[in-house]
């Protein structure tokens, strides 16, 4: 529980910015690719300004709540039940704004109120800070515990005439604390996408204008159950090889080539923190407490290796089906359920500079590929 009052929330706040910030620098670069899925900046970047909007509205929530609950620790990240909060003020924004009088007007009572009661006006902070919360809340979109899926790319599988989806979504795991975004590349062989989407030559249909990104599923006859199903198939405690599975079980003209999904967190942050002891000690010898942080994420990928033919009969008939590949060689790759997986780490220059002179960065990092965050550049594998 972090408390208003103390230094260590302005300083949880000040890092969790600043390492935000600094994946948003190591996104922009335009040489990260995620491989059938394009540009990770333009897949990932939008959920991550999420995380950072959702972050300035729990800081100004403070401001009258005085009490702020992290998963100290494990993720580093807040607990579910400020993500929920947050989305129940937003729905209600607008009419609780409407009771709370106009900023300039509650500033003129507040300089009215010292000169009258030579005191610090509390009472007309916290209405003051609860508004400003409040317009923030509308500024941009938040992180939800369930950020819907929409269609950000389409292409067409010449080999198979099929069109080829790249869809988003995002989910905020509440057991473990740990926000996601998922990124899956499907192939539709619906009659009815097909025929208005795939033109004679195999290509897709120049003639047909797609405003990407669309919201949901392209395929509008399946849209609402895929919204309903990634809802439902979003937990941290399902492998990515168990979604993409049910999702080829769920939808018989929905074919998965490729589902991956980005792990944020743990996040540490010396003095606040405490899910590595022996991360924590040493950023805690980090001069400037801003750059005494780490942030970590995982990205898993699990991809189709073949798919197994539909299946036709006078009684009966079953669907194609798709073989996932797990690569059984790599007992963490196997223990995840994914074909491959890559651990990142972001951490500021000081921070890096004292991990390395207390002889441990190899044994922390480990199969970590490091990114090193000085001013407004990122220097990655160092």
């Amino acid at each position: 529980m972090l408390n208003a009052q103390d230094g260590p929330v302005a300083q949880y706040f000040q890092s969790i910015r600043a390492a935000l910030g600094g994946l948003e620098i190591y996104l922009r670069n335009p040489d990260i690719v995620l491989p059938g899925s394009g540009a990770a900046g333009a897949l990932l970047l939008p959920y991550v300004e999420r995380l950072r909007n959702s972050f300035a509205c729990w800081e100004n929530r403070i401001g009258f709540t005085e009490q702020f609950r992290i998963s100290r620790a494990e993720s580093g990240f807040p607990v579910f039940q400020n993500v929920l909060e947050l989305e129940n003020d937003r729905t209600n924004a607008e009419k609780r704004l409407s009771e709370i009088p106009e900023a300039g007007a509650l500033r003129a009572e507040m300089v009215d109120f010292i000169l009258r009661q030579k005191a610090f006006p509390e009472a007309l902070q916290s209405r003051m800070a609860e508004r400003l919360y409040l317009e923030q809340i509308g500024r941009g979109a938040i992180f939800s515990p369930y950020v819907l899926p929409e269609t950000v790319r389409v292409t067409v599988n010449e080999t198979s005439r099929r069109p080829y989806y790249v869809v988003s979504w995002a989910v905020f795991d509440g057991t473990n604390t740990l926000p996601m975004i998922y990124i899956a590349g499907i192939e539709d062989s619906s009659a009815n996408v097909a025929k208005l989407l795939v033109g004679e030559d195999g290509k897709l249909n120049p003639d047909v204008d797609i405003p990407l990104p669309v919201g949901g599923l392209l395929n509008p006859e399946l849209a609402a159950q895929f919204d309903d199903f990634a809802g439902k198939n979003g937990a941290y405690s399902l492998t990515p090889a168990t979604i993409a599975t049910n999702m080829d079980k769920d939808f018989p003209t929905l074919h998965p080539k490729l589902l991956r999904r980005i792990v944020l967190g743990p996040f540490y942050s010396a003095g606040i923190t405490e899910n590595n002891a022996r991360i924590n000690e040493i950023l805690s010898r980090v001069r400037k407490p801003e750059n005494a942080w780490l942030l970590t994420w995982t990205m898993q990928e699990i991809f189709s290796k073949a798919e197994r033919p539909a299946q036709r009969g006078f009684f009966s008939s079953t669907p194609a089906t798709q073989e996932f590949h797990i690569e059984t060689g790599d007992l963490e790759a196997a223990r995840m359920g994914v074909s491959t997986y890559e651990k990142h780490a972001l951490v500021p220059h000081d921070a890096y500079q004292a991990l390395y002179a207390s002889g441990e960065a190899n044994a922390i990092f480990g199969n970590y590929k490091v990114h090193v965050i000085s001013g407004n550049n990122v220097v990655s594998e160092v």
